[in-house]
Order: structure tokens, then C-alpha cells, then sequence
């Protein structure tokens, strides 16, 4: 029943205690202290609102940032992730396989902002090797809603 109710608050965080008791099948107590379990073991993190920014302002810059580092010894990737995440702009860090060790992602109000605090603060860090910024433009689906209210191609298919 666990892995049902987090795929129901994965799915909306916004179901009432009443709404996820009743597609579990079970009363509103029990929900309440599977929720709470679920949050003390930080299994469920946190709840954020996915909010559609362009439609807002036009001030909210989003970046990818990959990041080469080296390893200190003893500490791996994490003592540099650790500083990385302290920063207020910084939403995520990941520890990544390929061609990079880490991808931050960062918010700010401009790409210059952005961009000097990557040339600034991330790519100073001990550690830091290199820095490469990718600037995200438009958002077609993020973590799985549709971000452009639906429109639809208007191109018509031909065949020869």
C-alpha cells in the first residue's frame, strides 16, 4: 500500500487524505500516518508546485549546468556537491555518468546573472575542471504535465 501512495502523491500532492483513503482502499488515520512515515524516513521530500514561468514573467531563467571536477580522495564527488547545493539558486545537483561528473540546475532572473554565477562562484570551486551552460529556451513536458497547454501541430502530413 506504501508504493501505491507514493505513486498517488507523485502523480498529484494535492489529493486530500479523504481522496487518497478512499483509492487505497483503507480510512483517513492510516493515510495520515503513512504520510508521516513517508516524511520522517525523507522518502517524500518535499511538495512543490510546478509553476508554467513564461506565463508569469519573463524574468525566470532556467540552466542546465554540466560540470567536470576532480574527485577529492576519501570524499569522491560528494564534498563538491555539498558545496554546490548550499547555493540559493542552485534547484538540483546530480552526480551523472558520461561525459561530465555533475549537472546543477540553476534558476536566476537574466542569463547574465546566470552566467556570472557560473563564471563566478561554480567555476571557482577547488575541484571545479570545467563548466558547460545550457540555457533551456522553451519547456515542452516537465516532470510529466504538458507545458504548452496542449497545442497541437497545424502541419499537415504529404506523402510523395
Amino acid at each position: 500500500m506504501e508504493n501505491k501512495l507514493i505513486s498517488l502523491i507523485n502523480q498529484n500532492a494535492r489529493y486530500s487524505l479523504e481522496e487518497l483513503a478512499v483509492m487505497l482502499g483503507t480510512d483517513t488515520e492510516t493515510v495520515a500516518k503513512m504520510m508521516d512515515q513517508l516524511e520522517n524516513k525523507k522518502i517524500v521530500c518535499g511538495y512543490k508546485a510546478l509553476i508554467d514561468w513564461d506565463k508569469v514573467d519573463n524574468t525566470h531563467v532556467t540552466a542546465f549546468i554540466e560540470l567536470k571536477v576532480t574527485p577529492k580522495r576519501d570524499f569522491g564527488f560528494d564534498e563538491l556537491a555539498e558545496k554546490v547545493k548550499k547555493f540559493d539558486n542552485v534547484e538540483s545537483v546530480y552526480l551523472m555518468s558520461g561525459g561530465f561528473d555533475l549537472c546543477v540546475i540553476v534558476t536566476g532572473q537574466s542569463l547574465q546573472k546566470v552566467a556570472m554565477f557560473v563564471a563566478k562562484q561554480l567555476s571557482t570551486l577547488e575541484g571545479v575542471v570545467s563548466t558547460g551552460t545550457h540555457f533551456v529556451l522553451k519547456r515542452y513536458k516537465e516532470l510529466g504535465f504538458d507545458m504548452t497547454g496542449g497545442i497541437s501541430d497545424d502541419r499537415e502530413t504529404f506523402s510523395l
